[in-house]
């Protein structure tokens, strides 16, 4: 195995095109033909955590935030986020990050967070359903096989489990190439008919251009006849990817037994949860969001659940959600709701990569060390 491969996985399971336009994930640093036998899990690449992954000889360390989220000028060996990068090229240690998209990834961080807490994931709070486009284009059926596979490389005909998914017609083309045309078949000027299949699939959106030009670079023709149309969302939207998940309890209970549940099911933290809301009010529909979630407050609202737990809550918000009768709130640790991803992590990389050593880092990367109540 190299560090191409365990890219590839990783991809496969929290594609990058469900993270958010303002991220950066993916390879950070290391050679992706560079050999892995041993790979690391961490939440976050501190620089305990690097020098840690050094230590024990791993390979790759995988994280879920990005190292290198906001631009920088400088990564040397005398600057915070350069001493790591420097500590793990030193080391021979490649750095992969999987953040927004293993959020928006069924199974993924907000899923893991969910079970947890004791609900089954249901709906995203924010879905984020796949824009389709179904292709046909026509070829001569002798090129017809390497045309398709030359799309279904780029990520074409994908349909849930399913992939190299299509359909084919024989019918009959005509073209009539004008006199400075290059024609594979034909001449110029003279009107062309020739058997033909037309093959179809569909495939994300977002690879539409990609996909356009491997069209154009595969088929025999000088101008291929191809056409896409923009197909509506069909997935179930209690299965689809997104961030947050929403779900009930097997049954009612009183917030403060929830919020005691929570605290149970998460990483200790030294200030533990704080939450907001009535302690003998009965609740069972939960939504859930892993690490920061204010955002999400007007969401959460309008979707009618009882509770909403996420992170990194303030003061002024949450007066004024909990004013306008919103959800009860429970606010969690940011590393808390999220390190137990890290667990889900390792068991893909384990089923997937045979051979290969994983293990979390138990490093509590939590900022937070002293919580003080008056005496």
């Amino acid at each position: 195995m190299n560090v191409g491969d365990v890219v590839k996985l990783l991809d496969a399971a929290y594609s990058p095109a469900l993270a958010e336009s303002w991220d950066k994930i993916g390879l950070i640093c290391g050679d992706p033909q560079a050999e892995v036998r041993h790979i690391a899990v961490a939440l976050d690449c501190t620089l305990e955590v690097a020098q840690r992954a050094v230590e024990i000889g791993a390979d790759m360390l995988v994280v879920h935030h990005p190292l290198l989220l906001k631009g920088v000028t400088s990564v040397a060996s005398n600057t915070p986020k350069g001493k790591v990068i420097h500590t793990l090229i030193r080391g021979d240690v490649a750095l992969f990050a999987a953040h927004t998209n293993a959020d928006s990834a069924r199974p993924g961080v907000n899923d893991k967070l969910a079970q947890l807490v004791g609900i089954t994931p249901g709906r995203p709070i924010v879905p984020q359903l796949t824009a389709l486009d179904k292709w046909g284009f026509q070829v001569p059926p002798e090129h017809a096989e390497s045309v398709k596979q030359a799309l279904f490389a780029i990520g074409a005909g994908a349909i849930g489990k399913y992939r190299e998914c299509s359909f084919e017609l024989t019918g009959t083309g005509q073209f009539r190439p004008l006199i400075d045309a290059d024609p594979y078949l034909g001449t110029p000027e003279q009107l062309t008919r020739l058997e033909e299949l037309r093959v179809e699939f569909v495939a994300p959106r977002h690879l539409r251009n990609p996909l356009m030009g491997a069209l154009r670079e595969a088929h025999p023709y000088e101008e291929p006849g191809f056409d896409i149309t923009s197909l509506e969302p069909t997935e179930d939207l209690e299965h689809a990817c997104g961030l947050g998940r929403i779900g009930k309890l097997p049954q009612p209970m009183r917030f403060a037994d929830f919020v005691q549940q929570v605290a149970n099911a998460l990483p200790e933290t030294v200030w533990g949860v704080r939450a907001a809301g009535d302690p003998d009010a009965l609740v069972e529909t939960i939504a859930v969001s892993s690490g920061s979630g204010d955002s999400f407050l007007n969401r959460v609202q309008a979707l009618g659940v009882d509770v909403y737990v996420t992170s990194d809550l303030r003061h002024h918000p949450v007066d004024e959600h909990l004013r306008a009768n919103g959800p009860f709130i429970i606010d969690t640790a940011h590393w808390a709701s999220e390190f137990p991803w890290t667990e889900q992590v390792c068991e893909i990389m384990k089923n997937g990569l045979p051979g290969v050593n994983v293990e979390v880092l138990k490093i509590r990367t939590d900022p937070w060390t002293i919580s003080a109540h008056p005496e």
